[in-house]
């Protein structure tokens, strides 16, 4: 299985949050310019609604209408007992119309491996194609930033490095009033070496990665500062937990027209440089 690179991947700017608990909002995910979807069965979904999440979600992936947006689940994390059927049900369900798994609270590459694993035997038992189904691992406690680098080589599927920052600020007992925001008073980015570290492992590993969650969602202008602060760093999107997060987040996750402008530059002037004129004057 080969492993892809960043140039391989469709955007990934824009990464909206659908309740698969509630059919309505499915349905109107369909008509947003979200570049991804992940239809949520995990913190969206309470215990009792996530058996009949799971078959909202079939319904609507198989119901088509995505366009050309990335499709993913997020499936509840491995120390649930959820985990197991949430996989099973969704991907034998309606594995040939989805692109990722997402795997919250990732803690260590076996729990990456693992998924892999199911992953593999639900593709060869439905005929699906191997490997055809992603996964996106959420970052959302210390152990698991620890443990990024390993993660983020633990399995060819690997599309996507995600930071989780509500549960991972509660992991190590950060101080906020806005998860997602920064502290009036902390004088620096409390979350920069950890959009970092994430960032690191997903370069190297030639991923995206991807910055989580505004939870202010009426507060658009916060919204874009928090964003233009991880864009700055080199993530290829943010999660939106709103329509009105949308385009925001696909302007600033975008190359500028300056951004483009400069790159022309530089292979006008490496194309001169490697000509037959350009190397005689060299």
């Amino acid at each position: 299985m080969r492993r892809p690179s960043v140039a391989d991947l469709r955007p990934r700017r824009s990464c909206l949050a659908v309740p698969g608990s509630s059919p309505r909002f499915l349905e109107k995910a369909k008509s947003l310019n979200s570049d991804q979807v992940f239809l949520d069965l995990e913190d969206a979904c309470a215990p009792l609604a996530k058996p009949s999440a799971r078959k909202n979600i079939v319904a609507a992936l198989n119901e088509g209408g995505w366009g050309q947006r990335l499709r993913v689940v997020r499936v509840n994390d491995w120390t649930t007992h959820w985990t197991y059927r949430d996989v099973i049900e969704v991907v034998e369900g309606a594995g040939a119309n989805l692109d990722c798994i997402m795997l919250p609270k990732v803690a260590d590459a076996a729990q990456v491996q693992a998924l892999d694993i199911l992953l593999t035997q639900i593709e060869k038992t439905n005929g699906l194609e191997v490997g055809k189904i992603g996964i996106e691992a959420q970052i959302e406690t210390a152990q698991g930033l620890i443990n990024v680098n390993d993660i983020a080589f633990a399995s060819p599927r690997i599309e996507a490095i995600i930071f989780g920052p509500a549960d991972f600020m509660a992991s190590i007992n950060m101080k906020s009033l806005v998860v997602g925001a920064l502290h009036p008073d902390y004088p620096g980015d409390p979350f920069h070496y950890i959009l970092m570290q994430i960032l690191m492992a997903a370069r190297a590993r030639g991923v995206h990665a991807i910055d989580g969650p505004f939870l202010q969602v009426r507060d658009v202008p916060a919204f874009e500062e928090v964003a233009k602060r991880s864009a700055m760093l080199g993530f290829d999107g943010k999660w939106v937990l709103h329509p009105g997060q949308i385009e925001p987040a696909n302007e600033i996750y975008a190359p500028s027209q300056e951004d483009y402008d400069h790159a022309e530059l530089i292979l006008d002037a490496y194309e001169h440089a490697t000509s037959e004129a350009g190397g005689k004057k060299g």
